[in-house]
Parts: C-alpha cells; structure tokens; sequence
C-alpha cells in the first residue's frame, strides 16, 4: 500500500471521474485514489466499482447516503483514511480544474521539505487562474483577501481545495470539531493548522475552471465562508482569553 492517497468528493462527475482517476494512478510516486461519493444519481460510484477491478488495491470508494457538504464528505475521508497507514494526504476536486501533476509538488513540500500542510495557490505568484469570468477572478480574489485581513494569516489562498496534509497535521487538528460544510471548510482547516503551529506552505498552481459537469457553488456556500470567517476569528479569539 502506497503512503500517499488522494481524496476525491464526487456528486455527478461521470464525465471526469475515469480519466481523473486514470490521471491519478498513473503518477509517481505511485499514489493511492479514495473516491467518497454523495450517491450521486448520475452513475459515478458505478463507474468507479468497475475500475476497482482493474485498480484492485489502489482505488477505494466510500460511498454516503446523501448530499451533504464538501466538508463533511473530506471529514469522513480523512477519518478513513487515518484509520489505515496513510501518511500523505490530499484533497483534490474530481474535475481536473486541478491539474493531477501538481499532486507530486505538494508531496514534495511537505515530505521533503518538512511543511505540515502545503496549499495548490492561485494567488502565491499573481492570479492563475483560467477559464473565469473577471467578476469570478475578483470576487475570489479579494475574498482571499478579505479572510487574510478578519483571519490575520498569511496563506494568500485560504479558500484552496487542492492541497496535501500529513498525517500528524490531521491528527492534531479535532476533525469531529470542524463546523463548515462548504468552502468555509477549507478556511477552517487551514486557521486551526495555523493556530496549531503547524508549519503551512503555498505552491504555486495554475487553476483552469471545469470544462465538462456542473459547478457546485451556491449563494448559501458563499454566506457560509463570509460570515464564517468572522465566527472563526471570534471563537478562537473567545477561546484564547476564556
């Protein structure tokens, strides 16, 4: 069993979830694929159980009973994964608007490099982002802003969901005491890192935007990350002086 495996959420992605995973497995260092699927009615955990038979011990799929939340959907992953002897982890999307060669600079920056978290970063050199409308570029630029300036971290992409942890990096962080769902989740993950000591690196990424399937933004994910920030800093700051 490789150390190394990639967490994948899916929720309709028949149409990238066998090339992302062929993509995957294909990489070296030989890296590990568990799929957790929210039921998706589209057929993509079908596709996935007929790949397992060529992918006998290196692609894994948890599948769950609904549709509820990108968070709680790496939550249950990371858990099943710390259950086995992983000791590289990563959260990639399932629609190649993270490019699966970027996994090994990841891997690099924390298992060579020593960092305990390494982010894939639009932000670190400019905006490489892709494929986006200017409103989109904008408005996620500044809200990577706006989290820096309520947050006071340094991470220039806090909303990134292309990133690899180590093992020690999850264990240290309560999984079970993680609140968001959406994308606050990956702020929330990244500010208890932080508040943890542990040490965070930003890897400069090109992000392209996906060309096949359904964005799974919302206006109620937007809410979530806005004014989660705000709750993040009260609580960690009600915490320290409590």
């Amino acid at each position: 069993m490789s150390p190394y495996i990639v967490i994948i959420p899916t929720y309709n992605e028949k149409e990238n979830a066998e090339a992302i995973v062929r993509k995957t497995l294909s990489l070296q260092p030989a890296l590990d694929v568990l799929i957790v699927d929210d039921n998706s009615p589209d057929g993509t955990a079908q596709i996935i159980k007929a790949l397992q038979l060529e992918f006998p011990n290196r692609l894994h799929l948890l599948e769950r009973q609904e549709k509820n939340g990108l968070g709680t959907a790496y939550i249950a992953g990371f858990k099943w994964c710390l259950e086995r002897s992983y000791q590289y982890i990563f959260e990639m999307d399932a629609d190649f608007s993270h490019n699966p060669d970027d996994l090994i600079k990841l891997l690099e920056a924390c298992e060579k490099e020593g960092n305990g978290l390494s982010v894939g970063s639009r932000y670190i050199t400019g905006v490489n982002v892709v494929n986006w409308p200017m409103s989109r570029v904008i408005m996620s630029y500044y809200a990577s802003a706006y989290v820096r300036l309520i947050t006071g971290m340094t991470i220039r992409d806090a909303t990134a969901g292309f990133v690899c942890y180590t093992r020690q990096t999850l264990e240290t962080i309560q999984l079970d005491k993680i609140k968001f769902k959406g994308y606050a989740f990956q702020i929330e993950m990244k500010f208890k890192a932080s508040l943890a000591g542990i040490k965070i690196k930003e890897v400069p990424i090109i992000f392209t935007d996906r060309t096949k399937g359904t964005s799974k933004m919302s206006k109620k994910i937007f809410r979530e990350a806005f004014f989660g920030v705000i709750e993040l800093k009260l609580n960690s700051l009600f915490k320290k002086h409590g």
